[in-house]
């Protein structure tokens, strides 16, 4: 949603402009709402000596119109898109080995500071995606709250949170190492995140800082007394990178995959299927005048063309 600080947060996360500063509004149209998009940035960068390949996929205008059904709907569309690719590109025969894996990892959704608790559309958002994406749930423009406020706001959020049962990442999703799991255990305790950001940086005798002035004094971004900035900062980039993409591929995409081939598309049915238009391809070939064996070679490949229309229509 506009205004909450997302264009700030992901330069600031990157460490440069990923994100140019948007154009003054159209005084004439500023009272419409813009559909939503999808806007894509490749970053790479380095983190403590591991180099990184981040996609980062922003969406302004989602949650801008009273009626957010649709962006809903897109969101999700979007998402299982990604899956359906893997899916595609497993049941490939013959796989393509520069095939890239586009699946979504993780989802910083950021919560207007309202100061009273989630709105009907973060409820539904959170809702709707859990499944299908790790959501990590985030206080955009915590500076708007005062300490005893934003602690206010944050038992609230995590009261809906609760009461509403709403599948936001579990840090401890894995047990079996005793030792991330305490750390982990104080990582879930600050959510939601409290996130301040800022462009600007100073000098100063102990070395470049972000720094974010105000008239009644300044918050330093990094520092995590202030803000929790540099805690989601070194989850997302160094220390959680490895537990977001497997947390996806072994849970959500696989829970996906599952209910997808229930459904249909490649479950037994498309299997049975397959064998029966194999077997009467096979059949109309020995009323060919041509060599059996040259004809069921011929017609197990025209078979295949099954699959290979569905493939067709994935873009590598």
């Amino acid at each position: 949603q506009a205004g909450l600080g997302r264009r700030t947060f992901l330069n600031t996360l990157c460490e440069r402009a990923v994100i140019a500063s948007p154009e003054a509004p159209n005084p004439e149209t500023a009272n419409v709402a813009d559909p939503m998009k999808f806007d894509t940035y490749e970053v790479a960068m380095e983190e403590e000596g591991t180099r990184i390949s981040l996609t980062v996929i922003d969406t302004p205008g989602f949650g801008d119109g009273l009626d957010n059904t649709s962006c809903f709907k897109q969101l999700q569309d979007y998402i299982e898109a990604q899956f359906d690719e893997v899916l595609v590109e497993e049941s490939r025969v013959k796989r393509n080995r520069r095939y890239r894996d586009h699946r979504i990892h993780v989802l910083v959704y950021f919560i207007a500071p309202t100061g009273h608790s989630l709105r009907e559309l973060d409820i539904e958002l959170i809702r709707r995606l859990g499944e299908y994406v790790n959501i990590i749930p985030v206080i955009g423009r915590a500076d708007s709250f005062t300490v005893e406020e934003l602690d206010a706001f944050r038992a609230n959020v995590m009261r809906d949170i609760v009461y509403y049962k709403l599948p936001v990442y579990n840090f401890c999703w894995d047990e079996t190492d005793s030792e991330a799991l305490v750390e982990n255990r104080e990582i879930m305790d600050h959510i939601p995140f409290s996130v301040v950001t800022c462009d600007e940086v100073f000098d100063n005798e102990y070395g470049s800082v972000r720094i974010r002035r105000y008239p009644w004094g300044t918050i330093e971004i990094d520092d995590e007394a202030q803000c929790d900035f540099a805690l989601l900062r070194y989850i997302l980039l160094n220390s959680h990178i490895a537990d977001l993409i497997n947390y996806t591929e072994d849970m959500l995409y696989e829970n996906y995959r599952t209910k997808k081939l229930e459904v249909g598309g490649y479950g037994e049915n498309d299997e049975e299927e397959d064998d029966d238009e194999e077997e009467q391809a096979l059949g109309a070939s020995k009323k060919q005048d041509s060599k059996s064996k040259a004809a069921a070679i011929a017609d197990t490949d025209g078979g295949g063309d099954v699959l290979g229309k569905f493939d067709s229509g994935f873009d590598n």
